[in-house]
C-alpha cells in the first residue's frame, strides 16, 4: 500500500523571472544595502545585482499590487488584492514580517506611503470609496480612515515638509489632505484656468507647499497649496506614470519610454529615451523610476528592469526580464541542458538558463503560444499556437523548420516520442495528430477517441503507445503511430511510461482533493527516480507528492508564491530544479529540489513563517491521517457549542412576538412575587471538556467555573461566592499573575470574555466583538496587561488584547482544527504558543497580525495532538503534553526531545519555580525536576487516600485529571468527573467540591423531612446530597443505565429511580441498595411519584405515553393510564392519593383515577378546587402566566410550588430560573428571573420547609442551591432582575417631559431649509431692553 504521508524532500524557491510592470506604478526601489526591491505575482523580491542573488518575502497569499519603502530604506510595505487583503511591513534584509495591517480594506490595496519619520503608513483601498487609511504600523493600529474619492486613486504621498499633510491623486482629481486628531479632511485641488481638469497619475511633494504632479497628457502640473500655479507642457509625450524625488531632484518616467531628470526647482537636467538604446524597442513604456546618486532604476510595462548609470546613460543595463502581459501556458525543459523554454500569449518564446538565472534567447512569433516541446536530441523546439497551427524552430538560432496548420482550435499539448521519430500534437478539436519528424513533419496518424479537448499526453518508453487526458477527465490509450485506440486491459498492463504528466490515472489518484473539479489541477510532472511529483493548480499552489500516489486525499507539501493559477510545472532534465509558470501573473518560478538526505543539513534554516497557514487544506498536515485520537479527546472534539437560539437573540424574538401580546396586555396581570431567591451553593465543576480552569487566588480561596457561574470557593468555611456576569456556558478561565483577577470566556453568538476581581466579584472589563460561537482558551501575559483568547469559530481565531482598554491588538486565524490552549510567553509578551489537534504553533505579534510557525519536529516523528503547554525557564523553552502521554520539549520552534510522562493523554501542566507538575488521563499527578529528566514524586488519585474531612466521595480510582494548580502547600486537582481535590504534599487527598459527570442531569427529588436531595443523571449515577451547611455528597451509586427521574417515599426511607431503558428501581434511601426493580417499558421513564400519605402507590410515567401504577406493598402493577397522545412530562397526585394529574409533550393536561388508571375529564374550575399534594405541572389555568412570549421557541421544563402555595418556581430551556406569584393566571405573568445555569434548567424543587430551592441544569451537570428570602429581607443585590417580558403602560407612565424627550426625532431634515429662523428683528436693530430701574418705575 502506498504511503499516504507527505514526501520528506522539499522545494526551495531559488529564482523568480519577471517584474510586475502592468497595472502598477512606483514599485521598484533601492534599499539601504543597494539591493533592489520589487514584486512579482505574490512574492516580494529583494535582488542583489552585485551577487546576482534573490531573496523572497512570502507573507502574502495573493497578487501584490503596491509597495512603499520606509525612509530608512530597510523596511518595505506591500499591499495585496483579495477578499480580505492585508498590508505586510517586512524587513528587506531578513525578509521576515515586522507587522501585518488587516481587517480594514476590501478588494485590495492600491497605494502605500510612509511618512517622513517612518512612524505612520497611509494606504488606499480598491473598494468603491477608495478608502484612505492612516496606520500606526508598528502597533498594527488604524489611526484614521476616510473615503478617498469616488474614482480610482493612483498615487498618495505624505508632504515631507509639513507634518500631518498628505496629497492623493487619481482619475480627474487631486486632493490635499490634513490629518488632525483622528480625522482626515480633504480639499480638492483647483485646476482653474491654468490647466485642463484631467487624470493625475503620480505626484511628489516639495518645499513651501509646492506639489509636482504628472498628468495623463504628459504635462507636469505644479501646485501651490491647493491651487494649480503652472504647467510644464510636453514634459513627456504621453502619460507620466512615475515620479520619484531624491536629494538631487526629481525623476519622471512616462508612457513614451523616456526617463527625465529634473533639479529641485523642476528645471530639466537630462532626458534618457530608452526606445533609442540598444535594448530598446517600439512601444516601451516606463511604469516606475527610482533615482539614487548616479544610478537610475527603470521598470517597464513589459516586465523588464533596467539600471542606468547616469554618465553612461545611452547604455542601460537590462537586469531583469519576464513575459509581458497575457496568459503564460507553454513550458518545456531541454532534455540534456539546464534550460527552460516558455511561450506566452505575448507571442514571444523565451529560453532561460537555470544556472545563470538569465534570459538567453527570445523570438517573437505571429500567434499567441499555448504549448511547447523540445525534441529528444534537443535540436528542435515545437510550439503549439492558439490558432490551431504549430511551428518547429531550431533551438540553436531560433530559425523556423516548418509551420503547419491542420486544426482550427488551439493546440494545448504536444510531445516528442522518446525515440525522436514522432511528434504528437493534441488540440482543442478533441484529437491528437501524429507527425513524422524525419519525414519533415508529415502527418502519419490521428487519434480520435476523445469527446473533449486534449489536456495532457505521455509516450511510453518504447514509443509504441500514447496516453491522453481530456477535459472530461477521460484517460485513453492509443497504439503508435497509427493512432488506433487500445482497450484491452492486458495489453496496457506492462507499459512503461517515458514521462508522467497526466492528471488522471491510478498513479496520480492521490493528487485530487476529496471533492474537486477535474480541471482544478493544470499540470503534473513525475520524477521517477526521486519518487516524487509536482502538481500545479488553479489556486496558485505548487504541491509536492510522493509518486506513485494512489489514494485520494494524500498528504503533500505546498508552496505559495504564484498568485492566480499555476498553468504548468516541469522537472529540469537532471531533477535538480522544478520550473513552474503562472497564468495571469506570467512569471516563471525556479525551485531548487532539496532531497531527503540534504534535509538534515538544512535544519538550521528556520521554517518559512507564514501568515497564511501553509498547511491549511484538510489534508495538508505533513502526516497521514492514521493516528487515532484518544477516546476522551475524540469525544471532546465532537462536542458542539452552537445553540439554536442564543441569549443575544431574545430581544429580537420578543419583538417578533409583539403582536401576540397586544391582546394580552389589556388583562390586568399579577405582580411579581415579593419574595426572592439568592444563589447559595453550586455542586459541580466543569472538567469534561475544559482544562486548566482551577486556581488558588491571592487569599487562598479557589476559583473555578461551572455552567454560567464563576465560583470563588472558601475551603475553610465551605462557602461560595459567585460571579454572575455571564449568561451562557463558561468554557475557559485564566488567572492574572497577581492571582486577584480572573478572565472567563463564554459561549455566545458574539461571545464575550469577562475579567473580574475575585475579591469584590466585580467585572473590570468585558471584551467582545471578535469571537463567534464561543471562547475556548484564555491566558494573561506575565505583566498582566495583555490577554490572549481563542474562539471556537471554524478558523479558531486567536486574538491578543490590551484588556484594560478593551482594545484588540492583533488577530489571526489559528487553525481549522480545535485549539485547546493558548499561552503567552512570560518573558516576551509579543510571543505565544497554541496547541490543539495535530497542532503546535509558535506565534509572534506583527502589528495587527500574528505570524505563526509550526513546531519543527525534524526526524523525531509526527505532530501529535497536543493537550497542554507551558513555557519553561527561558524564553526559548516550551513544553507541551501530547495525547499519547509524552511531554515534548521545545527550544525556539524545534523539538529537542520527548519524555514519557503518563499512560494516555497529558491533560494538564503547570510550571513551578523549580520544576513542573503534570496530570493525565491515568489519574496520576507527577512532579518533575526543571528539565523533565527525573520524576520526583507521583500521587495517584485513589479512594484509599481520601482524607476524613472530604466533602464527598470519589466515584472511581484514577479519574482523568483535567486541571492542576499549586499553592498554599497543596496541589489542586480538577477531574473529568467534576471533582475538585486538594492533594497534600505528604499524600492525603481532600475532596472539596463535586458535581455530576458529563451527561444531562434531569432527575431531582427533595427529602420529605430532611435537608437532603437526590439526583440521577445520564452519567449513570444516583447521588444523595446534604443541603445543610456541610454541602457534601453523602452517597453515590453507579447504575447500569442513565436515569431521568427519582422520588423519595413519603416516609423518606425508600427512593424510586426511573431509568432510560424503561426499567425502574426502588432503593433504600440510606444505603442505596436495591429493594425491588421492574421493567415493563422499553422507552425512558420520564417521571416517577409515590402517592401521598402512606405512599401505597407508585406512579411511573414513560416516554411511550403510558403511566403505570404499582402497589408498593405487593410489588404488583395494578393499573395503566392510557389516552396520552405523546410522552409524559410531569405528574402530580392529589392529597387523597386518588387522582393523578399528567402533562404530556403535546401540552395536554390529563387526569386519571388511581389505582385503576381510568381517564377523567374535569372542568377547569374544579381543577383549581382540588387540593394537590404537590404541584410540578406546567399546564393549566393556574400556571398560564409562566409561559413566555416566545413559548414556541422555548419550553418551560419544570415547576415547583412552595408548600404555602404562594410562589411557583420554574425552569426553562434558556437556563432561566423564574419566580411567579401563584396562581399565575393570565398570559405572560410578571416574574423575577435568575441566570446561573447555562442551557436548560431541567428540574426545580423546593426543600420540605421551603428554605431552599434546588435546581439542576441539563448539560451543565450542576446542582444549584438557592436560599429563599422573604420580602422584608431584601438587600440590594445584582440579579433581582427584570420583572417581566412585557412592560405595559400600567406600570406608571413617564413624566411628561420624559415622554416628550423620548418622542423627539433626531433625523436630519433636508438641509435645504434654513437652519436659523430668518424672521424677527436683527439683534442690533432691536430696541434696547429697559434696565431694571426703568422697568420698575422709579419710586423714591
Amino acid at each position: 500500500m502506498a504511503d499516504r504521508s507527505a514526501p520528506s524532500c522539499h522545494l526551495r524557491l531559488e529564482w523568480v523571472y519577471g517584474y510586475r510592470g502592468h497595472q502598477c506604478r512606483n514599485n521598484l526601489y533601492y534599499t539601504a544595502a543597494k539591493e533592489i526591491v520589487y514584486f512579482v505575482a505574490g512574492v516580494g523580491v529583494v535582488y542583489s545585482p552585485r551577487e546576482h542573488r534573490q531573496k523572497f518575502y512570502l507573507g502574502h497569499q495573493d497578487d501584490i499590487i503596491s509597495l512603499a519603502l520606509h525612509p530608512e530604506r530597510v523596511l518595505v510595505a506591500t499591499g495585496q488584492v483579495g477578499k480580505e487583503p492585508y498590508i505586510c511591513v517586512w524587513d528587506s534584509y531578513t525578509v521576515q514580517t515586522v507587522s501585518v495591517l488587516k481587517d480594514v480594506h476590501t478588494h485590495g490595496i492600491a497605494c502605500l506611503a510612509f511618512d517622513l519619520d517612518g512612524q505612520r503608513l497611509v494606504s488606499v483601498g480598491l473598494d468603491s470609496k477608495n478608502t484612505v487609511c492612516v496606520w500606526d504600523w508598528r502597533k498594527g493600529k488604524l489611526l484614521s480612515m476616510a473615503p478617498g474619492h469616488t474614482d480610482r486613486i493612483f498615487d498618495i504621498s505624505w508632504d515631507l515638509y509639513q507634518p500631518n499633510k498628505l496629497v492623493s491623486c487619481g482619475v480627474k482629481h487631486i486632493k490635499f489632505w490634513s490629518l488632525c486628531g483622528n480625522s482626515l479632511t480633504p480639499k480638492r485641488g483647483v485646476f482653474g484656468k491654468t490647466g485642463d481638469l484631467q487624470t493625475i497619475l503620480c505626484l511628489a511633494c516639495a518645499r513651501d507647499e509646492v506639489t509636482y504632479s504628472g498628468a495623463l497628457n504628459g504635462d507636469i502640473y505644479v501646485w501651490k497649496g491647493i491651487n494649480l500655479v503652472r504647467t510644464i507642457q510636453g514634459a513627456h509625450a504621453a502619460g507620466i506614470f512615475s515620479m520619484n524625488a531624491c536629494e538631487e531632484g526629481f525623476a519622471t518616467g512616462g508612457r513614451d519610454g523616456c526617463v527625465r531628470l529634473w533639479d529641485l526647482n523642476f528645471k530639466p537636467i537630462t532626458v534618457i529615451d530608452l526606445r533609442e538604446t540598444d535594448q530598446g524597442y517600439k512601444g516601451l513604456s516606463v511604469r516606475s523610476v527610482c533615482w539614487r546618486g548616479d544610478h537610475i532604476l527603470v521598470g517597464t510595462q513589459d516586465s523588464e528592469i533596467f539600471e542606468i548609470v547616469v554618465h553612461e546613460r545611452n547604455k542601460p543595463f537590462l537586469i531583469m526580464q519576464g513575459h509581458c502581459e497575457g496568459e503564460l501556458w507553454a513550458l518545456a525543459v531541454h532534455p540534456t541542458k539546464p534550460l527552460a523554454m516558455t511561450g506566452s500569449d505575448d507571442r514571444s518564446v523565451r529560453i532561460w538558463s537555470l544556472i545563470d538565472h538569465a534570459l538567453i534567447a527570445r523570438c517573437n512569433m505571429e500567434e499567441p503560444i499555448r504549448c511547447a516541446a523540445v525534441s529528444t536530441d534537443g535540436i528542435h523546439l515545437a510550439l503549439g499556437m492558439k490558432d490551431g497551427s504549430f511551428t518547429v524552430l531550431r533551438v540553436r538560432d531560433m530559425t523556423e523548420v516548418v509551420h503547419i496548420k491542420d486544426r482550427k482550435e488551439a493546440i494545448h499539448e504536444l510531445k516528442y516520442s522518446p525515440d525522436g521519430n514522432f511528434l504528437a500534437v493534441g488540440s482543442n478539436d478533441s484529437s491528437v495528430d501524429i507527425y513524422g519528424v524525419v519525414q519533415r513533419y508529415k502527418k502519419v496518424g490521428e487519434c480520435i477517441g476523445s469527446l473533449s479537448f486534449i489536456t495532457h499526453m505521455d509516450w511510453s518508453s518504447d514509443s509504441k503507445y500514447l496516453q491522453t487526458n481530456d477535459g472530461n477527465g477521460k484517460r485513453l490509450f492509443y497504439r503508435m503511430p497509427s493512432g488506433k485506440e487500445v482497450t484491452n486491459k492486458e495489453e496496457l498492463k506492462g507499459i512503461q511510461w517515458a514521462s508522467w504528466t497526466c492528471v488522471s490515472g491510478l498513479e496520480v489518484n492521490g493528487i485530487w482533493p476529496k471533492y474537486s473539479d477535474i480541471n482544478d489541477i493544470n499540470s503534473v510532472d513525475a520524477n521517477f527516480i526521486g519518487q516524487v511529483m509536482v502538481t500545479a493548480d488553479d489556486y496558485g499552489i505548487v504541491k509536492l507528492f510522493r509518486y506513485p500516489c494512489l489514494r485520494k486525499g494524500a498528504k503533500f507539501k505546498k508552496y505559495l508564491g504564484h498568485s492566480a493559477h499555476v498553468t504548468n510545472v516541469r522537472w529540469s532534465h537532471d531533477h535538480q530544479w522544478v520550473v513552474s509558470i503562472g497564468g495571469a501573473d506570467h512569471s516563471v518560478f525556479q525551485w531548487k529540489f532539496v532531497p531527503d538526505r540534504k534535509l538534515k543539513d538544512s535544519l538550521h534554516i528556520a521554517p518559512q513563517e507564514s501568515l497564511v497557514d501553509s498547511n491549511s487544506d484538510e489534508s495538508d498536515s505533513d502526516q497521514s491521517d492514521v493516528p487515532e485520537l484518544d477516546s476522551e479527546i475524540e469525544q471532546e472534539t465532537q462536542i458542539t457549542y452552537r445553540r439554536q437560539v442564543y441569549k443575544e437573540d431574545l430581544p429580537q424574538l420578543k419583538e417578533q412576538c409583539k403582536e401576540k401580546r397586544k391582546s394580552a396586555a389589556s388583562k390586568r396581570r399579577e405582580r411579581a412575587p415579593g419574595n426572592s431567591i439568592r444563589l447559595h451553593f453550586v455542586h459541580g465543576y466543569r472538567g469534561y471538556d475544559c482544562r486548566s480552569n482551577l486556581f488558588y487566588t491571592q487569599t487562598g480561596e479557589i476559583v473555578y467555573h461551572v455552567a454560567a457561574v464563576g465560583v470563588v470557593y472558601n475551603r475553610q468555611q465551605n462557602t461560595q461566592r459567585f460571579y454572575l456576569g455571564h449568561d451562557d456556558d463558561i468554557l475557559c478561565l485564566a488567572i492574572h499573575p497577581l492571582k486577584d483577577y480572573v478572565a472567563t470566556g463564554q459561549v455566545g453568538r458574539d461571545s464575550s470574555i469577562h475579567i473580574w476581581d475575585t475579591e469584590t466579584i466585580k467585572p473590570l472589563s468585558v471584551l467582545k466583538g471578535y469571537h463567534q460561537y464561543g471562547v475556548c482558551a484564555v491566558d494573561f501575559s506575565a505583566d498582566g496587561k495583555r490577554l490572549a483568547s481563542v474562539g471556537i469559530d471554524d478558523n479558531h481565531t486567536i486574538v491578543l488584547w490590551d484588556w484594560k482598554k478593551g482594545e484588540k491588538l492583533s488577530a489571526v486565524r489559528g487553525s481549522k482544527d480545535k485549539i485547546f490552549v493558548v499561552k503567552i510567553n512570560p518573558y516576551m509578551s509579543d510571543k505565544l504558543i497554541t496547541v490543539g489537534i495535530k497542532h503546535m504553533k509558535f506565534w509572534r505579534r506583527a502589528g495587527g497580525g500574528l505570524i505563526g510557525r509550526k513546531g519543527c519536529i525534524g526526524a523525531l516523528g509526527r505532530t501529535d495532538t497536543m493537550m497542554c503547554a507551558v513555557y519553561g525557564w527561558t524564553e526559548e523553552m516550551a513544553f507541551s503534553g501530547t495525547s499519547t502521554g509524552d511531554v515534548c520539549i521545545w527550544r525556539d520552534v524545534f523539538l529537542i526531545k520527548t519524555v514519557k510522562a503518563h499512560d494516555g493523554p497529558v491533560f494538564s501542566m503547570h510550571a513551578l519555580e523549580k520544576g513542573f507538575v503534570t496530570g493525565g488521563k491515568d489519574g496520576v499527578v507527577a512532579l518533575w525536576d526543571d528539565t523533565f529528566e527525573r520524576c520526583l514524586k507521583t500521587y495517584a488519585i485513589k479512594r484509599a487516600a481520601l482524607a476524613p474531612g472530604s466533602k464527598g466521595l470519589l466515584l472511581e480510582d484514577n479519574p482523568s485529571i483535567r486541571a492542576i494548580s499549586l499553592g498554599h502547600g497543596h496541589i489542586l486537582v480538577g477531574t473529568k468527573n467534576g471533582e475538585i481535590l486538594e492533594v497534600d504534599k505528604s499524600g492525603p487527598i481532600t475532596l472539596l467540591v463535586q458535581g455530576h459527570m458529563e451527561g444531562e442531569v434531569w432527575g431531582l427529588a427533595t427529602h420529605p423531612h430532611l435537608p437532603i436531595c437526590a439526583t440521577v443523571s445520564d452519567d449513570k449515577t444516583l447521588r444523595i446530597w446534604d443541603l445543610s451547611p456541610s454541602h457534601c455528597m453523602l452517597a453515590v451509586r453507579k447504575l447500569k443505565k442513565g436515569g431521568r427521574c427519582c422520588c423519595f417515599s413519603p416516609d423518606g426511607k425508600a427512593l424510586a429511580v426511573g431509568l432510560n431503558d424503561g426499567s425502574f428501581l426502588i432503593v433504600n434511601a440510606d444505603t442505596l441498595e436495591d429493594l425491588v426493580s421492574f421493567q415493563h417499558r422499553k422507552d425512558v421513564i420520564s417521571e416517577i411519584r409515590f402517592s401521598p400519605g402512606a405512599g401505597k402507590y407508585l406512579a411511573v410515567a414513560s416516554c411511550d405515553n403510558f403511566v403505570d401504577i404499582y402497589n408498593v406493598m405487593s410489588s404488583k402493577r395494578v393499573g395503566i393510564c392510557k389516552g396520552a397522545s405523546s410522552y409524559i412530562t410531569h405528574m402530580d397526585w392529589d392529597i387523597r392519593g386518588k387522582l393523578l394529574q399528567v402533562n404530556t409533550g403535546a401540552k395536554e393536561q390529563l387526569f386519571f383515577e388511581a389505582p385503576r388508571g381510568k381517564k377523567q375529564t374535569i372542568p377547569t374550575l374544579e381543577v383549581e378546587k382540588i387540593g394537590w399534594a404537590s404541584w410540578t405541572s406546567v399546564l393549566g389555568s393556574c400556571c398560564e402566566g409562566i409561559w413566555p412570549i416566545i413559548g414556541e421557541v422555548t419550553d418551560v421544563t419544570a415547576s415547583c410550588l412552595t408548600s404555602d402555595s404562594k410562589v411557583l418556581a420554574t425552569g426553562d430551556d434558556f437556563g432561566f430560573v423564574k419566580l411567579f406569584r401563584y396562581p399565575a393566571k393570565g398570559k405572560f405573568g410578571k416574574f423575577k428571573r435568575y441566570v446561573a445555569h447555562s442551557t436548560h434548567v431541567t428540574n426545580v424543587r423546593w426543600t420540605y420547609d421551603d428554605s431552599l430551592l434546588v435546581t439542576v441544569g441539563g448539560a451543565d451537570t450542576s446542582l444549584m442551591l438557592w436560599t429563599y428570602e422573604m420580602e422584608g429581607h431584601r438587600d440590594s443585590r445584582q440579579c433581582d432582575s427584570e420583572e417581566s417580558d412585557l412592560d405595559s403602560e400600567e406600570d406608571g407612565g413617564y413624566d411628561s417631559d420624559v415622554t416628550r424627550e423620548n418622542e423627539i426625532n433626531y433625523t436630519i431634515k433636508a438641509l435645504s431649509t434654513n437652519i436659523r429662523p430668518m424672521f424677527g428683528i436683527k439683534p442690533h436693530l432691536q430696541q434696547k431692553e429697559p434696565t431694571l430701574d426703568e422697568r420698575q418705575g422709579v419710586v423714591r
